[in-house]
């Protein structure tokens, strides 16, 4: 399937800068972009599809780093069907398992937990619901689980594992487990903060997490119950390499008070924006565009900023594809604008001034899977498919 994407007004190219791609169109060959330019270099008869964006913005598929997938587009939590088909029409291109607890009668044993994340990754490892990439199979840190253990689920694909649901008798017994995970090659994101669900033990403090050194600080502005605001700084200051995910269903002053902290330090690129979705907080399909709103109107950020950290950011730390716009990439892609009725007439202005951004159309690997979202309103500037 050849697909060339024209008329682009701004863009973002999911790198740290924000800069846009350099060109008004792009185009794409078998899922990955080959090619970036000038819409006046298309030749239209060339290409199976045309996807005219009309001025809209182009930004690479957002990215959730923090989703409570189980199997297949259900969410036993919220009982709710196609929740991930209405991810994807607010824009989200790929989610990241942040463990699938949620599974009813989810086993705690070395083996089960072992088989739990295995099954997982295999499952969606070809599977594509309404065209969402899923990362699935993440590894619950259960007592017992060894070096060993990780190299063998390793060896078998799964690269994630979460901390914090453990039956750990004492937290503390988290900080081996997590050396020997990291050890394996698996990337480990810990849960932050005060209990989430019926049945949560102690919280997971700063100094906890500090002496553990997850490669993701987990809803570190809390899921939903945040850190002190003295334990935001030393997380920020002694963090070091950790990355410091903030979430939608999180504390939204503690989320600020971070953000502030880590860019005053120009650490960008130690943010991530998720969603911490589904949970007692709900199915939220605009959730990612919600916190980069929300994070831009109210907070620190400037809009290409809050991007960078839902796009580009996540692959840098996990070692997924997709995240930006440039030849070689997956193509996953959003266009977005200034909703019909606001007073912007852009998506990156909409944004500084609170508004929910429309989205345009949504391509995943390099299919075009709607060309009108229906959990926004209407674009100013909408995009029209064509099959020249």
């Amino acid at each position: 399937m050849s697909l060339a994407v024209v008329n682009i007004g701004d863009s973002h190219s999911g790198g740290l800068q924000g800069a846009a791609i350099d060109g008004d169109a792009l185009v794409v060959e078998h899922g990955v972009i080959t090619w970036i330019g000038s819409s006046s270099d298309i030749a239209v008869g060339d290409h199976e599809e045309v996807l005219d964006a009309g001025g809209a913005t182009a930004i690479p598929g957002l990215i959730d780093s923090h989703v409570h997938t189980t199997f297949g587009d259900y969410t036993p939590r919220q009982q709710t069907i196609g929740f991930l088909d209405s991810y994807l029409h607010g824009g989200t291109t790929r989610v990241i398992s942040a463990s699938e607890v949620h599974v009813p009668g989810r086993p705690t044993d070395v083996v089960g937990v072992k088989a739990l994340a295995v099954a997982a990754y295999k499952s969606y490892e070809h599977y594509r619901p309404s065209g969402m990439t899923v990362h699935g199979g993440s590894v619950i840190l259960e007592p017992g689980l060894t070096r060993t253990d990780f190299e063998e689920v390793h060896a078998a694909g799964v690269r994630m594992a979460k901390g914090g649901f453990g039956a750990f008798a004492d937290a503390r017994d988290y900080i081996p487990v997590v050396a020997d995970a990291r050890a394996a090659g698996i990337t480990v994101m810990c849960h932050s903060g005060g209990g989430s669900i019926p049945g949560s033990r102690a919280k997971i403090s700063a100094e906890l997490l500090l002496e553990m050194r997850p490669n993701v600080a987990g809803h570190v502005n809390g899921g939903p119950t945040s850190l002190t605001a003295e334990e935001n700084v030393a997380m920020v200051e002694q963090g070091g390499d950790i990355a410091m995910q903030l979430v939608h269903a999180g504390n939204l002053r503690s989320a600020i008070h971070l953000a502030e902290m880590l860019l005053a330090r120009d650490e960008l690129h130690r943010i991530l924006l998720a969603t911490d979705t589904p949970t007692g907080t709900g199915v939220i399909p605009l959730g990612m565009l919600r916190i980069i709103t929300e994070l831009t109107s109210l907070g620190p950020f400037t809009p290409r900023q809050a991007i960078s950290a839902s796009t580009g950011n996540v692959p840098r730390i996990y070692g997924i594809p997709g995240g930006v716009l440039e030849v070689g990439a997956a193509a996953d892609l959003a266009l977005v604008d200034a909703p019909l009725g606001s007073a912007a007439d852009n998506a990156f202005d909409a944004i500084a001034r609170g508004d929910i951004p429309a989205v345009a159309a949504v391509v995943t690997e390099g299919v075009v899977r709607f060309t009108k979202s229906r959990n926004t309103p209407p674009a100013q500037k909408p995009a029209v498919l064509r099959h020249p």
